[in-house]
Protein backbone atom coordinates (compact mmCIF):
# COMPACT_ATOMS: atom_id res chain seq x y z
CA UNK A 1 0.00 0.00 0.00
CA UNK A 2 1.06 3.79 -0.62
CA UNK A 3 0.30 6.75 0.63
CA UNK A 4 1.51 10.04 1.92
CA UNK A 5 2.83 10.46 5.16
CA UNK A 6 3.76 13.24 7.05
CA UNK A 7 7.49 13.63 7.83
CA UNK A 8 7.56 16.74 9.79
CA UNK A 9 8.51 14.52 12.79
CA UNK A 10 11.25 12.74 10.82
CA UNK A 11 12.76 16.09 9.53
CA UNK A 12 16.62 15.35 10.60
CA UNK A 13 16.72 11.63 9.67
CA UNK A 14 19.20 10.18 6.61
CA UNK A 15 16.44 8.80 4.50
CA UNK A 16 14.57 12.57 4.52
CA UNK A 17 17.79 13.94 4.34
CA UNK A 18 18.84 12.04 1.21
CA UNK A 19 15.66 12.65 -0.59
CA UNK A 20 15.47 16.27 -0.28
CA UNK A 21 18.72 16.23 -1.19
CA UNK A 22 17.80 15.69 -4.85
CA UNK A 23 15.52 18.91 -4.49
CA UNK A 24 17.65 21.62 -3.41
CA UNK A 25 19.92 23.95 -5.06
CA UNK A 26 23.26 22.60 -4.64
CA UNK A 27 24.77 25.09 -2.76
CA UNK A 28 26.42 25.05 0.68
CA UNK A 29 23.99 25.10 3.15
CA UNK A 30 21.07 25.03 0.73
CA UNK A 31 20.09 21.46 2.57
CA UNK A 32 20.86 22.96 6.15
CA UNK A 33 18.81 25.85 5.73
CA UNK A 34 15.51 23.90 3.79
CA UNK A 35 15.43 21.49 6.95
CA UNK A 36 15.67 24.35 9.44
CA UNK A 37 12.59 26.17 7.38
CA UNK A 38 10.39 22.95 7.16
CA UNK A 39 11.25 22.40 11.19
CA UNK A 40 10.11 26.31 12.09
CA UNK A 41 7.69 27.34 9.98
CA UNK A 42 4.03 25.91 10.23
CA UNK A 43 2.67 27.20 7.09
CA UNK A 44 5.71 24.47 5.17
CA UNK A 45 4.13 20.75 5.38
CA UNK A 46 6.25 17.88 4.40
CA UNK A 47 5.20 14.60 3.29
CA UNK A 48 6.57 11.61 2.15
CA UNK A 49 5.70 8.57 -0.39
CA UNK A 50 5.84 5.83 1.56
CA UNK A 51 5.59 1.95 -0.30
CA UNK A 52 6.06 -1.10 1.62
CA UNK A 53 7.84 0.57 4.11
CA UNK A 54 9.98 2.67 2.21
CA UNK A 55 10.68 6.22 2.10
CA UNK A 56 10.22 6.66 -1.78
CA UNK A 57 9.59 10.01 -2.52
CA UNK A 58 8.94 13.22 -0.91
CA UNK A 59 6.99 16.69 -1.10
CA UNK A 60 7.26 19.70 0.94
CA UNK A 61 4.86 22.55 0.22
CA UNK A 62 3.14 26.01 1.62
CA UNK A 63 0.05 26.62 2.23
CA UNK A 64 -0.74 29.81 1.50
CA UNK A 65 -4.10 32.15 2.84
CA UNK A 66 -6.05 32.02 0.65
CA UNK A 67 -6.19 28.24 0.24
CA UNK A 68 -3.79 27.41 -2.27
CA UNK A 69 -0.55 25.00 -2.43
CA UNK A 70 3.01 26.06 -3.33
CA UNK A 71 5.33 22.76 -4.26
CA UNK A 72 8.43 23.97 -2.85
CA UNK A 73 10.30 20.27 -3.25
CA UNK A 74 9.47 17.58 -4.72
CA UNK A 75 12.06 14.23 -4.81
CA UNK A 76 12.28 10.77 -5.76
CA UNK A 77 14.76 8.18 -5.58
CA UNK A 78 16.83 7.75 -7.99
CA UNK A 79 16.44 4.47 -8.40
CA UNK A 80 12.70 4.51 -8.33
CA UNK A 81 12.13 7.72 -11.00
CA UNK A 82 9.80 7.26 -13.71
CA UNK A 83 7.41 4.89 -12.05
CA UNK A 84 4.86 7.67 -11.59
CA UNK A 85 5.68 8.16 -7.68
CA UNK A 86 6.24 11.92 -8.00
CA UNK A 87 2.49 12.01 -10.47
CA UNK A 88 1.11 10.14 -7.53
CA UNK A 89 2.04 12.25 -4.85
CA UNK A 90 0.47 15.62 -6.47
CA UNK A 91 -2.32 13.46 -7.30
CA UNK A 92 -2.51 12.70 -3.94
CA UNK A 93 -2.01 16.06 -2.54
CA UNK A 94 -4.98 17.67 -5.09
CA UNK A 95 -7.04 14.86 -3.64
CA UNK A 96 -6.25 14.92 0.09
CA UNK A 97 -5.77 19.00 0.37
CA UNK A 98 -8.19 19.77 -2.40
CA UNK A 99 -6.32 23.28 -2.65
CA UNK A 100 -7.95 25.99 -4.69
CA UNK A 101 -4.91 26.49 -7.07
CA UNK A 102 -1.66 24.50 -6.49
CA UNK A 103 1.48 25.88 -7.75
CA UNK A 104 5.27 24.93 -8.66
CA UNK A 105 8.24 27.20 -9.65
CA UNK A 106 10.78 25.24 -11.83
CA UNK A 107 13.81 25.62 -13.73
CA UNK A 108 13.92 22.64 -15.31
CA UNK A 109 12.14 21.72 -18.52
CA UNK A 110 11.86 18.31 -17.95
CA UNK A 111 9.81 19.51 -14.62
CA UNK A 112 7.85 22.38 -16.48
CA UNK A 113 6.49 19.29 -18.99
CA UNK A 114 5.52 17.14 -15.97
CA UNK A 115 3.27 19.64 -14.16
CA UNK A 116 2.18 20.25 -18.22
CA UNK A 117 1.25 16.50 -18.30
CA UNK A 118 -0.78 16.53 -14.97
CA UNK A 119 -3.14 19.63 -16.46
CA UNK A 120 -0.83 22.47 -15.46
CA UNK A 121 -1.00 25.89 -17.34
CA UNK A 122 3.04 26.43 -17.79
CA UNK A 123 4.14 30.09 -17.82
CA UNK A 124 7.61 31.11 -18.78
CA UNK A 125 8.92 33.84 -16.25
CA UNK A 126 11.67 34.78 -18.07
CA UNK A 127 15.32 34.29 -17.62
CA UNK A 128 17.32 34.90 -14.15
CA UNK A 129 20.41 36.15 -13.51
CA UNK A 130 22.12 32.84 -14.72
CA UNK A 131 20.32 33.24 -18.05
CA UNK A 132 18.32 30.18 -17.05
CA UNK A 133 14.11 29.94 -17.66
CA UNK A 134 11.99 29.94 -14.98
CA UNK A 135 8.73 28.30 -15.43
CA UNK A 136 5.51 28.83 -13.14
CA UNK A 137 3.22 25.90 -13.62
CA UNK A 138 -0.07 26.52 -12.13
CA UNK A 139 -3.28 23.88 -11.66
CA UNK A 140 -7.02 25.34 -11.06
CA UNK A 141 -8.80 23.07 -9.36
CA UNK A 142 -12.24 24.59 -9.38
CA UNK A 143 -13.03 27.28 -11.72
CA UNK A 144 -16.46 27.64 -10.48
CA UNK A 145 -15.99 29.22 -7.60
CA UNK A 146 -14.33 32.61 -9.08
CA UNK A 147 -18.04 33.02 -11.12
CA UNK A 148 -19.86 34.13 -7.71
Amino acid sequence: MSMLIDLKHLIGTPEVKELLTYAVIDEPDALQQTLAEYSEQPALQLYGWEEDGLLLGLVGYEETEDGSLEVKHIAVLPENRGKGYARGMILELLTARQPRYLMAETEDEVAANFYRSLGFMVYSLGENGAGIELFRCVYETDESEDEE
